[in-house]
């Protein structure tokens, strides 16, 4: 059982639960501003799920290059999305501001680890 695609598909089917909510739900409730940048944080969470996705199947990655890409996205979308949500339902952002880009350094760090770890095959 491979833990990574088990909290991915979840992400995943959290994602479109939480689109559907913001489309439906919260059109009415925030303004254009704010429900584009809960947009933002659905886009951005659905391109990891994918990215995510194929590298937790991808055959020439090792176990713990799969598991590190994986806990920096998973820790990018909690802090980056995550931290979206929050503010757009909310939470006071002078109190959060620094975790949406905390979020975006952990997506980096992923990706960065993705391509090393192609320059290295």
């Amino acid at each position: 059982m491979n833990k990574n695609l088990i909290i991915t598909s979840l992400i995943g089917a959290l994602t479109i639960i939480l689109g559907a909510f913001g489309a439906h739900s919260l059109k009415e409730i925030l303004s254009v501003t704010e429900l584009k940048s809960f947009e933002t944080a659905i886009r951005y969470q659905m391109y990891h799920v994918i990215v995510l996705l194929f590298v937790n199947t991808y055959s020439k990655f090792n176990e713990k290059t799969k598991n590190g890409i994986s806990y920096l996205f998973f820790i990018g979308v909690l802090f980056f999305s995550g931290s979206i949500y929050a503010i757009t339902l909310g939470v006071n952002a002078k109190s959060i501001w620094f975790v949406t880009p905390l979020g975006g350094v952990f997506f980096i760090l992923g990706w960065l680890k993705i391509t090393f770890s192609f320059l290295k095959k």
